[in-house]
């Protein structure tokens, strides 16, 4: 570590932390400045969690040092983190949704006045708070009403009134639309202008060098590297997965076969309409289109997750029930969705079980599970997809996202699927891992398997598809072969003009 900057808000050195089994920390060290934003980057589970829940106080380390202003501390808990001027907004927000904005910002210090809670004065030193993260919500409305963005909002309000000089943000950006992620950076530039230290963990490479000041990355627990912010991206990527990644989207494409899903004349009054096109036997086909488009709603009508008014859905060229799940997963079609720990995953149950929950019935005889033979079928896929797991049994929300998305996809592959839908497959994934999941498209398709998917991330869809269907307002506005499918011209179809005439700033991505 340098020499102690006369700016420095905190510093930790040599930390190290285990779990059994698991050397999650190893001689790690960080420091964070005033008014500065330190990026902290590294792999789903290389670490980054584990260091600032350290500084959160949910762990303690097992050695190492924390330093803040100048002076050893130990962390023992969320109120010496809050004491020591620490906040940290979390990727699950830390808010309670029948309680007011307000409310939320001063849980459990609220103002008081002769014994009572003062709301007045509650309310309006909530909207101080409110006015400086440049939010319009009244300090009076229900978290529940708010949106992401919004809620966001609140929690660094909620980190201000705690007086914080060091905010962490983990993944804040993550489920923000493009617009929003401009809003986000505005508050930060303004909290880092007013002293604040920030540290800010993010999968985006790209906003690195638009928000950051320094960077530490952390690979398999240690810190390799502290670096300026105007560091390549290649080279960022090396010192993460410790090897350079010449291919950022390694699509290896197949002769397409036979169709094997073929969507007709798709209707649901007032959200999509007239919605057609065909994936085929080895194929990737991409679709793309700004946020509100339709894209996530005709893929649960076609999975059957949500009825549709008019059209039809044929697989393998057999039509297909609609509004019926279990009719589409018998004929072969998988959805992994974009929520996946809300929709893809039994967060409290095991790697196994989650592995296990398309397959358990068909696996079944006169009742009974066929334990022995869920569990080599687990091991076998949890292997084949390098699932960093402690074992089996582990509960799937104790692991990295990248592994978390794994596991959602394994268990299709166990039930054979003929076609995957993967809506946002890679967001909130680092880079490594991202890798790993495009590898396993080429696997899939290279087996036969048709592959329909759906990002926001534009470079992805065009790196990793055969061909790009454009949505636009609920229709389809256009279809790409890989060759004709540039930013210019998908960004055209999704905004309903011609090609090269509103350049590509309207990304519709994260």
């Amino acid at each position: 570590m340098s020499s102690r900057s006369p700016d420095e808000l905190l510093r930790i050195e040599g930390i190290r932390k285990t779990f059994p089994g698991v050397v999650a920390l190893d001689s790690v060290d960080f420091d964070l400045r005033r008014g500065e934003v330190h990026v902290l980057l590294g792999e789903n589970g290389a670490g980054k969690s584990t260091l600032i829940k350290m500084l959160s106080g949910a762990y303690t380390p097992d050695a190492g040092r924390i330093v803040v202003g100048g002076e050893e501390v130990r962390v023992h808990g969320a109120q010496d983190s809050e004491r020591l001027g620490i906040a940290t907004i979390y990727q699950e927000f830390n808010l309670v949704p029948d309680l007011t904005v307000a409310e939320n910002i001063f849980l459990g210090r609220q103002p008081r006045r002769f014994g009572m809670i003062d709301r007045k004065r509650m309310d309006a030193d909530a909207e101080v708070l409110l006015e400086r993260v440049g939010v319009r919500v009244s300090p009076r409305a229900r978290v529940r009403e708010l949106g992401i963005a919004r809620l966001q909002m609140v929690e660094i309000a909620k980190a201000l009134s705690l007086d914080a000089r060091v905010l962490i943000m983990d993944e804040p950006t993550a489920v923000l639309t493009s617009e929003e992620v401009e809003k986000l950076f505005v508050i930060v530039r303004r909290l880092r202008e007013d002293g604040v230290g920030i540290v800010f963990i993010t999968h985006h490479l790209e906003e690195i060098a638009a928000l950051g000041d320094r960077v530490t990355v952390i690979r398999d627990g240690r810190s390799v590297g502290q670096l300026p912010a105007s560091t390549p991206e290649d080279e960022l990527v090396r010192l993460m997965v410790g090897r350079s990644i010449e291919q950022q989207y390694p699509r290896e494409r197949t002769d397409a076969g036979d169709p094997l899903l073929e969507v007709e004349g798709l209707t649901r009054d007032g959200v999509f309409h007239d919605v057609g096109f065909e994936v085929r036997a080895g194929e990737v086909v991409g679709i793309a289109g700004l946020v509100g488009a339709g894209r996530t709603e005709v893929v649960r009508a076609v999975f059957g997750a949500d009825p549709y008014d008019a059209g039809t859905v044929h697989v393998a060229g057999a039509p297909l029930r609609r509004h019926d799940v279990n009719a589409a997963m018998a004929a072969g079609v998988g959805l992994v969705p974009e929520d996946r720990k809300g929709q893809g995953l039994v967060l409290d149950a095991s790697v196994e079980e989650n592995l296990g929950l398309v397959t358990l019935r068909s696996t079944s005889r006169a009742g009974l599970v066929d334990l022995r033979g869920q569990r080599e079928a687990a091991e076998r896929i949890a292997g084949q997809l390098g699932v960093r797991m402690a074992g089996l049994g582990q509960h799937v929300r104790t692991l990295s996202g990248g592994n978390q998305q794994k596991v959602v996809i394994g268990k299709w592959l166990l039930a054979n699927t003929k076609v995957l839908i993967l809506d946002e497959p890679t967001r909130g994934i680092d880079v490594g891992a991202k890798v790993e999941i495009y590898q396993l498209i080429n696997e899939l398709t290279a087996a036969g398997a048709a592959v329909l998917m759906i990002s926001s991330d534009l470079p992805e869809v065009l790196g990793m598809s055969d061909r790009v269907v454009v949505m636009a307002q609920g229709r389809v506005a256009g279809e790409l072969p890989a060759e004709q499918a540039t930013q210019d011209a998908v960004m055209a179809l999704a905004v309903g003009t011609t090609p090269h005439s509103n350049g590509t700033e309207a990304d519709g991505g994260h």
